[in-house]
């Protein structure tokens, strides 16, 4: 789990990034959930606020996520899923459709690609590393370096300039 999921774990970081990676986390939890369960949004929003935004979680204590953010997040993916799905499926290496990839995964390639997309108040590579630190969560090393390829290059389609002021 990153440090800035745990609340034990703070360190003398940004109280915002913080509670903002705590709402990228929830929201990656709360797709994967609707992903598997078929649960409506507003239900979502309605469990999640009350059990898992700032809460211990099988053991864990939570940071208070955003809950903007958060809201924004899964809104603005469920809203422009039918947009997001084919971008991350043209960044998957041929072969693997993103129905493919485990539900895990699919629900962090979409928030992190609808944040490139619609958040442009945050820097790409914080975006992308932020979904890296949120699927180490998850998945192992490998996966984690794929999730990284497909959101660095979707971060180079909607964020160029930040890629070329840098030449990187």
């Amino acid at each position: 789990m990153s440090d800035a999921k745990k609340a034990g774990d703070k360190g003398p970081g940004d109280r915002k990034a913080n509670r903002r990676g705590a709402a990228r986390l929830a929201a990656v939890q709360a797709l994967y959930q609707m992903d598997i369960a078929g649960a409506g949004i507003e239900d979502i929003f309605a469990e999640f606020e009350s059990h898992w935004l700032g809460s211990e979680v099988e053991g864990d204590t939570y940071l208070p996520a955003e809950a903007a953010f958060f809201k924004d997040v899964v809104s603005g993916v469920v809203r422009d899923q039918s947009k997001l799905d084919p971008l991350i499926d043209k960044a998957l290496e041929s072969g693997w459709p993103l129905k493919r990839i485990d539900a895990i995964l699919r629900a962090t390639l979409r928030a992190g690609a609808y944040e490139l997309e619609h958040r442009k108040d945050i820097p790409a590579r914080v975006v992308v590393s932020e979904y890296v630190d949120v699927a180490h969560a998850f998945v192992d090393k490998d996966e984690t370096g794929m999730v990284n390829a497909v959101l660095d290059q979707i971060a180079r389609q909607f964020r160029a300039p930040e890629f070329a002021r840098t030449g990187q």
